[in-house]
């Protein structure tokens, strides 16, 4: 997603697979599509391979992976920064009525409801926007 919590790129997979090896599956398409993008920001569970995949990408593009994680000795709670764009964006997709229950068959239709659902809230943002 980007900085305003708009979603750049969407991939459904199976359960069995592991968030930090499914970055890649994220990235890689979002690599050829935003040739502009140059930082992605991501927690600390995306530290291992994913960082040295994006590392490895540096001599042909200038993009970096920042990771955020918590401040280590913290003993209270402390929201990560940025990380609260992520968990909104998640409560505007869950307000959908569609993406409440997983009433899909197949992960592309799965994608295909998230993608509908952002572009109803993008919608939805542009005519208030235009009506002002």
């Amino acid at each position: 997603m980007d900085a305003l919590g708009l979603i750049l790129a969407v991939v459904v997979h199976a359960a069995d697979i592991q968030d930090r090896d499914g970055a890649r599956l994220v990235l890689e398409p979002l690599r050829r599509r935003f040739m502009r993008l140059r930082t992605i920001v991501a927690d600390s569970v995306y530290n291992g391979g994913i960082a040295e995949w994006v590392a490895s990408l540096r001599p042909r593009n200038k993009r970096r992976l920042e990771i955020r994680a918590k401040e280590p000795g913290a003993k209270e709670f402390k929201p990560i920064p940025l990380r609260w764009r992520v968990e909104r964006t998640f409560a505007w997709l869950g307000r959908s009525r569609r993406l409440s229950k997983d009433y899909e068959a197949t992960t592309a239709s799965s994608e295909a409801f998230i993608k509908l659902a952002m572009i109803h809230l993008m919608a939805r943002r542009l005519a208030r926007n235009l009506g002002k």
